[in-house]
């Protein structure tokens, strides 16, 4: 068994562990922000951690009612026109927080003032050290490039700090749920096998998501283009609708990221318009109806609140991008041209 696999796997202890031994952490950073009447938030990260940052997005938008922005690292390190910033946290998210752009946009804002939050798995990085406030993964050592265990934990951190900040208990009690579901989800690994070797030949694949799973679109189709080579494309389903869709013909493969909630009926409405056309449909979801418009169906075993299913629902995507790679005789551990800490400027 390689790393990879065995890092997928790690991940519902990764989350047992998080909330374990971040969770009273997180309750007294979220005090210290609330304390800062913050108004705003602005995210700043890249690749997978971007991910982590779509779904802070969705998260903290719905559930803190604070609106949420991506930062434009080159704005400071290329461009020097950092922005203006006022009643804002500024939050940095990175697995090695090495990567000196997404620093930089952390040493400008607490030079304005502003407050400075990392969500990193190196609390001793550039990023930790350029916060005001450190939330540890506790992901432990990443060893395979491709990030599958750091991701989920940055969800959670993400999910963590949401409850907090809104001091709910009932969201709070939600999130204890996810390491079993996780464990539970692992299960799919077989049927994930057989739908690598459905798309062993194929060339191009749309991933599709909405709301809070428009994150889990992103980083499927990240690890099918990191582990497989085959060339993705993630989206929110409104977007794909606004012109996308057009590539769909008979047998293009489209993947579905739909668990239950807000998203689930116009997803639907989707998979029936993909299915007139002929796609070639794999759905990640826990309705049945939607389930059964596909040719290879990923049901998810554990339904969880839609809020926190992006972190069951992209397990079963980052299982398809090991077993592609592998059905491909590609090595997962190590793919081509990239390595485990990428430093951008």
């Amino acid at each position: 068994m390689g790393q990879l696999l065995n890092e997928i796997q790690e991940q519902p202890e990764v989350l047992r562990r998080l909330i374990a031994d971040e969770s009273a952490h997180i309750a007294s950073i979220a005090a210290q922000i609330r304390r800062r009447d913050v108004r705003w938030v602005l995210i700043a990260a890249r690749g997978t951690s971007g991910h982590a940052g779509v779904y802070a997005r969705y998260v903290w938008g719905s559930l803190n009612r604070l609106p949420v922005a991506m930062a434009a690292p080159s704005l400071y390190t290329l461009y020097d026109s950092p922005l203006v910033l006022r009643d804002v946290l500024v939050v940095g998210i990175s697995q090695s927080g090495q990567s000196p752009d997404i620093v930089a946009v952390l040493e400008d804002a607490r030079r304005q003032g502003a407050s400075t939050l990392a969500i990193t798995n190196a609390t001793a990085s550039p990023l930790a050290q350029a916060a005001d406030f450190v939330i540890d993964c506790r992901a432990g050592e990443e060893r395979a490039v491709a990030a599958t265990k750091s991701y989920t934990a940055q969800l959670l951190v993400v999910a963590l700090l949401s409850a907090a900040l809104a001091e709910d208990a009932a969201l709070r009690a939600q999130i204890e749920r996810l390491p079993e579901a996780v464990a539970a989800t692992l299960s799919l690994d077989g049927a994930a096998a057989q739908t690598a070797e459905r798309y062993c030949h194929a060339q191009q694949m749309a991933l599709v998501g909405r709301g809070y799973n428009y994150a889990s679109a992103l980083e499927i189709a990240l690890k099918l283009k990191e582990l497989s080579y085959t060339s993705t494309m993630g989206y929110s389903a409104a977007d794909f609708q606004h012109g996308p869709i057009a590539v769909v013909q008979p047998g293009y493969p489209v993947l579905l990221v739909a668990p239950g909630g807000a998203t689930s009926a116009g997803l639907e409405a989707l998979a029936h318009t993909l299915a007139a056309r002929g796609a070639d449909m794999t759905v990640i979801s826990d309705q049945p109806a939607i389930l059964n418009l596909a040719q290879r169906p990923l049901p998810l075993p554990v339904a969880v609140e839609e809020w926190l299913s992006p972190v069951t629902a992209v397990v079963p995507g980052q299982l398809l991008g090991y077993h592609l790679a592998v059905a491909r005789g590609l090595d997962a551990e190590h793919p081509r041209g990239l390595s485990k800490v990428t430093e951008t400027r």
